[in-house]
C-alpha cells in the first residue's frame, strides 16, 4: 500500500489580495446582469480598480455602465430636420440625464453615413443599480418624444459597459 504526501503551501499575499478584491468585487455589484458568476475564479489584471468587475479572464474589466439611446434619422446631417428636433430633444433633457449620477458622462454620436444618433449616458457601477430600478429615468418619457419626431426610426436602447482605456 503506497501513501502520498500531499504539500500544502500557505497564499501569498498577492493571491490573497487577490482573493480579498475578487470577493469585494461581488459583493459590490449592484446590477445582476453584471454580476461575476458565484463561481468564477477569474485572475485580476493589474491595472484593475478595486470595484471593477472582471471580464475576459482577467483581460479585461469594467467599473462604469452605460445605457444607450439609439435611432435612424433622416436627412443630409448638416440640414437635416428630425436631426434638428433630437437636439432639441436632448437640450431638453441633458439636465435630467445627468442627474442620474454625481460623476455622471453623456456623449452624442452622430454617424453621417449611415444615420446613426446615439446617446450613451455613463455613470459608475455603484450607481447603475439604482438609476436602472429607477428606470434608467427619464429614458420612457424621453424614448417617447424621440419616436414622436417626423424621421426618426428604429429607437433602441442597450446597457453596455464603457471604460476609457
Amino acid at each position: 500500500e503506497e501513501t502520498r504526501k500531499i504539500s500544502l503551501r500557505p497564499l501569498s499575499q498577492l493571491e490573497t489580495m487577490k482573493a480579498s478584491l475578487g470577493l469585494l468585487a461581488a459583493i459590490a455589484t449592484r446590477a445582476a446582469a453584471f454580476a461575476p458568476a458565484a463561481h468564477s475564479t477569474t485572475a485580476f489584471s493589474r491595472n484593475m480598480s478595486t470595484n471593477a468587475v472582471p471580464l475576459a479572464n482577467g483581460a479585461m474589466s469594467f467599473d462604469r455602465v452605460c445605457r444607450e439611446w439609439r435611432c435612424k434619422y433622416t436627412g443630409d446631417k448638416a440640414t437635416s430636420e428630425s436631426l434638428e428636433e433630437i437636439s432639441k430633444l436632448v437640450d431638453e433633457y441633458l439636465p435630467q440625464i445627468k442627474a442620474a449620477s454625481d460623476d455622471a458622462t453623456v456623449n452624442r454620436l452622430v454617424c453621417g453615413a449611415c444615420l446613426d444618433f446615439k446617446l450613451m449616458t455613463t455613470v459608475p457601477l455603484e450607481d447603475f443599480g439604482p438609476w436602472e430600478e429607477n428606470g434608467h429615468a427619464p429614458e420612457a418619457e424621453f424614448l417617447e418624444k424621440l419616436k414622436a419626431i417626423d424621421g426618426v426610426s428604429q429607437v433602441e436602447t442597450q446597457t453596455i459597459t464603457n471604460m476609457v482605456i
